[in-house]
């Protein structure tokens, strides 16, 4: 039976993306993501020639998926800004994965860096163009900001999205 190169390369970005994670750029080697997706280094290197190969293709798929995520809010119609912001706080989804990933690697890397600015232009673009007020959505993105960080760090409150919507029906959102 053959191999799906597709389904290969994703399990050795997801496999990278996660030790990126656990045990930072340094622990993120070519042998250690290729042990961690089930691959040989032989097949990592087929489809990633390099650690800077498996960057790359990790924040292309950060994009993509930034791009999906922007549809989704779109096809949310009046309810975007709250789409937004209950979505903001999940964990553990290709996204959040792809969002940790690019965050470790920023920390070294201009090019991750530039995809995180363009992850929250994106985002920002599709809150305003909704919005049609740059302070509204850039506040809304910071709200998601909060939650975001919150919901990674443990410190979530169930029943913070439920004060956030209060707020923004006050606010007339």
């Amino acid at each position: 039976m053959a191999r799906n190169s597709t389904d290969t390369k994703e399990k050795l970005l997801d496999a990278f993306d996660i030790l990126l994670d656990k045990q930072g750029i340094s622990g993120a080697t070519l042998d250690a993501v290729a042990a961690k997706a089930g691959v040989s280094k032989g097949g990592l290197l087929y489809h990633y020639g390099s650690k800077a190969e498996l960057v790359k293709g990790s924040l292309e798929r950060l994009d993509k998926l930034v791009a999906e995520d922007v549809e989704s809010m779109k096809a949310a119609g009046k309810r975007l800004h709250l789409y937004y912001l209950e979505t903001s706080a999940e964990i553990g989804t290709p996204l959040d994965r792809s969002l940790i990933a690019a965050s470790c690697l920023a920390q070294e890397n201009d090019e991750a860096k530039s995809a995180l600015r363009r992850t929250r232009e994106a985002w920002f673009n599709a809150l305003n163009d909704h919005l049609g007020d740059a302070d509204m959505a850039m506040t809304i993105q910071l709200i998601g900001d909060g939650m975001y960080f919150n919901q990674n760090f443990g410190l979530s409150q169930d029943e913070a999205l439920a004060h956030v919507k209060n707020v923004l029906e006050r606010l007339g959102l």
